[in-house]
């Protein structure tokens, strides 16, 4: 992922405003230090305009790793299988919860393998 100090003015101004318009919640310097959070909200609910900016304006690898480290609610199912068919030949599973015997364990997505943390 870019670090906020490596990112061009008008990637920090994208930032800022997509920060203000999907995190609202949260002033633009307490989510700035969050990118990915930003990329996530943006990929999952963002207006066309927006994810337009966002894929010209970021590394393909930055979305990719958005994708990748996504926690379990972050994706919607349609933005989910929406951002993979775009990057990937195989949509895996989205990020959940696994049910058995012992309780439950969160499923993590690490790149394109999956594992089970108890």
């Amino acid at each position: 992922m870019t670090a906020i100090e490596e990112m061009s003015d008008t990637q920090k101004t994208f930032l800022e405003k997509a920060a203000a318009r999907y995190i609202w919640w949260k002033t633009p310097n307490e989510i700035l230090a969050y990118p990915q959070k930003i990329f996530a909200q943006v990929m999952n609910i963002g207006v066309w305009d927006d994810i337009y900016k966002l894929v010209e304006l970021f590394p393909r690898e930055d979305l990719l790793d958005v994708l990748n480290s996504a926690d379990i609610g972050q994706f919607n199912e349609r933005s989910w299988h929406f951002w993979h068919n775009r990057s990937a030949d195989k949509i895996p599973p989205m990020p959940g919860y696994l049910f058995s015997r012992r309780g439950f364990a969160k499923t993590l997505s690490l790149g394109q393998k999956y594992f089970a943390a108890v």
